[in-house]
């Protein structure tokens, strides 16, 4: 499991940050996005797939723990 940063980025729109390889990537997908559902599986535009529990909605920007589900 990694710790991720979830924020939204300079043109409004989701990208998840990797600190460990300084890595940004654009959220193409984010299976939960609802205010009592936030979560699940997110995909990002390098093609890398990543879970997140899924809770109430957070205040962004956040950082926690996420399992890559598969690798870019």
């Amino acid at each position: 499991m990694a710790n991720v940063m979830i924020q939204y980025d300079e043109a409004g729109e989701l990208s998840l940050y990797l600190p460990k390889k300084d890595l940004e990537e654009k959220v193409t997908y984010f299976e939960f996005d609802g205010a009592e559902r936030w979560g699940g599986e997110v995909h990002l535009a390098n093609g890398a797939i990543y879970f997140i529990e899924p809770m109430l909605k957070p205040q962004l920007p956040i950082t926690l723990r996420a399992k890559r589900l598969q690798a870019a």
